[in-house]
């Protein structure tokens, strides 16, 4: 094992554009026990329109070719092949591997039965070959299928970075991350990997968005400006949180598969009947997701906490894109403020909310690198710690 620079690369649900990290990859100490990472430098790159309306068109099921699929997967390739280029170019530094989560056009992490077997499935697009080919760097990809294999919903992976970066001797932390789709891990004071719980919390910026895009032709609410001149319609909110998905237990995880168009296409027909204005709907979708990540804390989160650190005190920080989301974070402050938990951002921790995720998949690529296992199975429900993804050679 040995230091190295690592570019990971992020593709969220929101599908909105790429993220890269340059990581600094050291092997644990004697002392810290985990590896070591170093934020180097970060970009954010938007998708092209036409590109993000392919994209959007591959996960909503609409009508594309398998031509097409193939065609964009390569030119995602290319997208993410120049976004490392160009951050590798104006940090200075040269990178030795590349993690690239890639872009998920469909995820099913329950077995359903097809052709007379059950089957859990997953893809991510965006060629690794032809990004291993434009850098002449390793790129490992593909990161979700072995957890799958070994009976894991191949979700939530990023809890190996909450754990190696933000773990803490006295404090629990609850890591929640505000993408497409809201994830939560909760890492108990003093506690081992194995004592962590990790899981979907549901829609985070998804829905919104979705409701932006309808009825505002915008991509997103910018600082929840909108959601702020709205009105919550707390009937359409207590009626939402009573799909099944938000009383499951974890492991749990979901997509665009359950809160996508037609998800989003029902809630506005919903606020519709409950006479909102536009700008209630888009009120309601960010409450839903902020109640529904505080029903998830207090449900599932908080006792696991007192199940094994009774005495620590909890910290709940944030990160994602929703961070930015002034009506977002003032409804979650006010949901879990009964509970005495503190509400932090991922700056103050060090790490930029944007880069988050993209610093994880650097760090899943060096373990697979070095044949280490990257999924914890508590978060997953796999069998089994197993090395993730496959590594094409530049």
């Amino acid at each position: 094992m040995k230091s190295m620079v690592v570019a990971g690369i992020m593709s969220g649900t929101s599908a909105d554009g790429v993220d890269v990290a340059l990581c600094k990859i050291s092997p644990a100490s004697s002392r810290s026990g985990t590896p070591r990472i170093k934020l180097l430098h970060h970009a954010g790159f938007s998708y092209p329109k036409n590109v993000r309306e392919a994209v959007l068109a591959a996960m909503n099921a609409k009508s594309i070719s398998v031509a097409d699929l193939s065609r964009l997967n390569w030119r995602l390739g290319e997208i993410y092949a120049e976004a490392v280029s160009k951050t590798q170019a104006k940090s200075g530094t040269k990178v030795e591997l590349v993690g690239c989560h890639g872009q998920t056009l469909y995820h099913q992490g329950v077995a359903t039965r097809y052709l007379g077997v059950p089957v859990r499935c997953t893809w991510q697009s965006g060629e690794s070959s032809v990004i291993a080919e434009r850098l002449r760097i390793p790129v490992v990809s593909d990161f979700r299928p072995a957890d799958m294999a070994a009976g894991g919903q191949g979700a939530p992976l990023v809890p190996m970075l909450d754990y190696v970066m933000f773990s803490s001797p006295k404090t629990n932390r609850v890591l929640q991350n505000l993408g497409g789709i809201g994830n939560l891990t909760a890492i108990p004071a003093g506690a081992s990997a194995e004592s962590l719980l990790a899981f979907d919390t549901g829609p985070a910026n998804m829905v919104i968005d979705g409701c932006m895009m309808r009825l505002f032709n915008k991509p997103f609410d910018r600082a929840g400006a909108t959601a702020l001149r709205g009105r919550v319609v707390d009937a359409v909110v207590q009626h939402t949180l009573r799909e099944p998905y938000f009383s499951f237990p974890p492991p749990k995880s979901c997509g665009r598969e359950e809160f996508g168009e037609a998800f989003v296409s029902r809630f506005i027909k919903q606020c519709h009947k409950a006479r909102a204005t536009d700008a209630d709907i888009v009120a309601t979708a960010t409450a839903l997701t902020a109640k529904s990540i505080a029903d998830a804390y207090r449900g599932f989160a908080a006792p696991h906490l007192l199940r094994h650190a009774l005495k620590a005190t909890t910290e709940f920080v944030v990160a994602g894109g929703g961070a930015k989301n002034v009506a977002l974070m003032a409804i979650l402050r006010k949901e879990l403020a009964p509970q005495g938990v503190k509400v932090r951002l991922m700056e103050e921790l060090g790490i930029p909310s944007q880069a988050k995720e993209a610093v994880a998949f650097a760090l899943l690529a060096w373990l697979t690198w070095f044949a280490f296992p990257g999924n914890i199975p508590s978060a997953t429900g796999a069998s089994r710690n197993v090395v993730l993804g496959r590594i094409t050679h530049g």
